[in-house]
């Protein structure tokens, strides 16, 4: 009798202490989150700050970007259709892509210094950024 009331008394404390600890996995498990959330707002916020110089002329605000812009020249992978993007030349795409031989795959650049942005050209890279 003696064994039984102390078997169901541990068993009783197992129980409370099981409790115990899902209550506090569970409290963790909260602040973890708020925590992630509070990160990603703070991201948020932090990459659509401005500073009273992006203002341009006609009033409107420029946002400041640190690292490649979406669609820009550095963003953009060296593909086998490549469109020349502003300030690049044939010498900065052939570094960036790995293709030295653009103007032999192109027989439409006749002047290798007419390069312009949107220009098409055909590329064989073998970096892709």
């Amino acid at each position: 009798m003696r064994m039984a009331a102390a078997e169901a008394e541990a068993n009783s404390q197992r129980a409370e202490l099981c409790a115990a600890a899902v209550s506090v996995a569970d409290a963790a498990s909260w602040w973890c989150a708020v925590a992630l959330v509070a990160l990603v707002l703070l991201g948020a916020l932090r990459a659509e700050t401005t500073t009273a110089g992006d203002v341009d002329g006609d009033g409107a605000h420029r946002g400041q970007f640190r690292g490649p812009r979406l669609g820009g020249p550095a963003a953009r992978p060296c593909e086998e259709v490549y469109v020349v993007g502003e300030g690049e030349t044939l010498h900065s795409i052939s570094d960036k892509c790995g293709d030295p031989f653009i103007v032999e795959r192109n027989p439409h650049i006749h002047d290798p210094d007419d390069v312009f942005p949107g220009l098409v050209i055909a590329l064989c890279p073998t970096k892709n950024t």
